[in-house]
C-alpha cells in the first residue's frame, strides 16, 4: 500500500492509528506493532472497519481482552480491530453483554444482583466475554456455554448481523463454531443465571481467587493456559506404573497439560525471558522482556517431550498471530 492509498485509508476510516504495539493489548505483553489499529465501540464501528478492510484488500484480525494470545516480535502486517462493545444489562436473571466486556467485571456485576453461574471466570487475565465464548472458556468445572442463551455475530462475508442458539454455536472442549471457522465476529451475548444470595456468589468467587493466587504464576505476564487438558485415557502399563496419578486421572477421562509438561522434567525451563513456570507447567511465563519466538520454543519443546513420553498430542490453546 502506497502513501496515497494510506492516506485514503485514514479518510475513510477515521480513528484508524498506524504501527500501534501490540504488546499493549496483550496479557503476555508480548507482540510487535499492528500496521492499522481500528477500536471499535459499537457494531456501526466494527461494519465501516471491516467495509474498508475488504475494499483496500486489508488482512483483518479482530482483537478483544487480548489474552491466550501470542503475537509474532514482527506484529500483524493489517488492520487489527479491538472490540470494545461494552455495555452490560441485566434484566431479571438474564444479561445481555458487549463481547468486549471484561469477563471479570461481568462476575462482579451479577454477584452484585445475586446471579450465579460466572464466579469461576472471575481473575481471569484480560479475559472478554466475546474471547470467553469464542474459544470456550471455563475452570472448576463450569464453562461459558453453561450460561450461553444466544449469541449475537457479524459475518465476515456478508456483514450483516445473526443470531445463534446455544446449540448453534457448537461448543467443545476449548472450541466453537467462531473459533473454528472465523467468519463471524462476536459482538454481544445473552446469558442467563441462576438467583442466589449476592453473599454466597462473593464468596465463591473469593474462593476462586484465593485458589488462583496460591496456584498460578499470576505475578508475571502469561496468557493463561498454553494447552488443553487432554480428554484420553493412557493405556500403557508401564506408564501407569511408573505414574500411578494417571490411575485416577484416567478415571476422570481428562488429564492436566501441566502435570504431562512437569512430569517431562519441563517445569521452570528457560528459553530467553521465558519461562515454563514452576508453579503451574500450563503456563509460561514472562519473565520481563521475552520475545514471542521464544515462548513460541517452549511451546513448540512442551508438545514434542510429552508426545515422546506419553503418546499424547497437546493441543495448544494459544493462539498465534502474525507467525
Amino acid at each position: 500500500m502506497n502513501r496515497t492509498q494510506q492516506k485514503d485509508l485514514k479518510k475513510y476510516l477515521l480513528g484508524v492509528k498506524e504501527n500501534i504495539l501490540l504488546s499493549d493489548f496483550t496479557s503476555y505483553k508480548i507482540g510487535g506493532p499492528a500496521k492499522y489499529f481500528f477500536v471499535a465501540k459499537n457494531l456501526d464501528d466494527l461494519i465501516r472497519a471491516l467495509r474498508v478492510a475488504s475494499e483496500f484488500r486489508i488482512p483483518v484480525f479482530i482483537l478483544g481482552g487480548g489474552s491466550n494470545l501470542l503475537v509474532s516480535d514482527k506484529g500483524f502486517n493489517g488492520l487489527v480491530i479491538k472490540i470494545s462493545i461494552s455495555q452490560i444489562e441485566i434484566k431479571g436473571k438474564k444479561a445481555y453483554v458487549g463481547a468486549g466486556v471484561n469477563l471479570t467485571k461481568t462476575a462482579y456485576a451479577l454477584a452484585e444482583k445475586g446471579l450465579s453461574g460466572l464466579e469461576w471466570a472471575a481473575g481471569i487475565p484480560g479475559a472478554t466475554v466475546g474471547g470467553a465464548i469464542y474459544g470456550h472458556a471455563q475452570a472448576f468445572g463450569d464453562r461459558i456455554s453453561d450460561v450461553v442463551k444466544s449469541v449475537q455475530a457479524v459475518n465476515l462475508e456478508t456483514l450483516k448481523t445473526v443470531e445463534l442458539s446455544k446449540e448453534q454455536c457448537k461448543f467443545s472442549l476449548k472450541n466453537s463454531i467462531f473459533k473454528k471457522g472465523k467468519n463471524l465476529v462476536i459482538i454481544s451475548a445473552i446469558l442467563e443465571f441462576k438467583k442466589k444470595t449476592p453473599v454466597k456468589v462473593k464468596e465463591k468467587i473469593k474462593e476462586n481467587l484465593k485458589y488462583r493466587k496460591s496456584r498460578h504464576p499470576l505475578k508475571f505476564p502469561s496468557a493463561g493456559s498454553s494447552f488443553v487438558n487432554p480428554e484420553t485415557k493412557v493405556k500403557n502399563k508401564n506408564l501407569l506404573i511408573k505414574f500411578p496419578e494417571l490411575v485416577q486421572y484416567n478415571e476422570r477421562g481428562l488429564i492436566p497439560a501441566g502435570y504431562l509438561i512437569t512430569k517431562c522434567g519441563l517445569a521452570g525451563k528457560k528459553i530467553g525471558n521465558a519461562q515454563i513456570s514452576q508453579m503451574h507447567a500450563n503456563f509460561i511465563i514472562n519473565l520481563g522482556v521475552a520475545k514471542a519466538k521464544d515462548v513460541l520454543k517452549l511451546l513448540v519443546l512442551a508438545k514434542k517431550k510429552v508426545k515422546n513420553k506419553f503418546g499424547i498430542s497437546l493441543e495448544q490453546e494459544v493462539q498465534m498471530v502474525g507467525f
